[in-house]
């Protein structure tokens, strides 16, 4: 703590100086500490309102970064939509220049679909949606977009090892008034767009590796977004309506996050 010491011998108008420079340390403490308790309400809010849903759908815009081996910093970008119903059952497609995909989850059985090369593949992984994003994500490394922000216990794991937190004000995405923070831990800096009013859903969500050359970026924003009854009735049964080839996992090509140009080369971790 910086300690200030008034001289009597001082004139007026380096008192009132010293006095005023105090002020301000004093008040930019209480301002930053204000800040992140506000943006840690604000994500509080949004994690709860996700969870309170019984159902939601959204359309979504992502960009993948790559860095290629002289260091160029490339956008994979896709688009697709997501309908989610709790406890246990969700549809998501992607839509890319290079894949088209469909996941399908009713509860016991994933498939997962490369409508472009007309194959599939299914796997048996029965529980709630939380169980079947932990095991996208750590068995299968298929995570679904926004993954992060559909767990029901989203903002503990949104604010694990996280270091310093900023609530940046307003900010609008794709025309909707939103709350604006931003994130820093160890390995990611991430920032997320919140949207003002009643219905607190994610517009933008941008993670930055702080790990890996480039800086390379994971971004996705979601537009018209639906919750509740406004969610269209959906099936969520797998119809192979298209005779698609069933293959195995390890088979199944068209429904990746990167087109066949890019290789992962051995050693490289993911």
């Amino acid at each position: 703590m910086l300690k200030f010491t008034l001289n009597p011998a001082a004139s007026p108008m380096r008192t009132a100086l010293a006095i005023s420079l105090t002020s301000a340390l004093v008040l930019g403490s209480m301002t930053a500490n204000a800040d992140e308790n506000d943006a840690k309400r604000l994500l509080k809010g949004m994690s709860d309102y996700i969870k309170a849903q019984d159902a939601f759908s959204f359309d979504y815009d992502s960009i993948l970064d790559v860095v290629t081996p002289d260091n160029q910093v490339i956008g994979i970008a896709s688009s697709g939509a997501l309908t989610f119903n709790r406890p246990n059952q969700v549809h998501a497609t992607r839509h890319g220049g290079f894949a088209d995909a469909v996941m399908n989850f009713d509860g016991t059985t994933l498939t997962l679909l490369g409508k472009n090369l007309n194959v599939y593949t299914q796997l048996e992984i029965p529980g709630s949606v939380d169980h079947l994003i932990d095991e996208l994500k750590d068995t299968y490394n298929r995570p679904l977009p926004a993954a992060d922000l559909l767990l029901s216990n989203s903002y503990e794991i949104l604010m694990k090892d996280v270091t310093d937190i900023k609530d940046l004000g307003s900010g609008v995405i794709g025309g909707v008034e939103c709350d604006s923070l931003a994130f820093r831990s160890q390995e990611v800096d991430w920032q997320i767009w919140i949207a003002r009013g009643d219905q607190p859903y994610p517009c933008r969500y941008v993670i930055t590796s702080k790990l890996l050359d480039g800086a390379p970026q994971y971004s996705v924003q979601l537009s018209n977004w639906q919750a509740g009854k406004a969610v269209a009735a959906f099936d969520f049964n797998f119809k192979n309506a298209t005779d698609a080839q069933q293959v195995d996992l390890k088979d199944l090509e068209g429904t990746g996050d990167l087109p066949e140009i890019f290789v992962i080369e051995e050693g490289e971790s993911e």
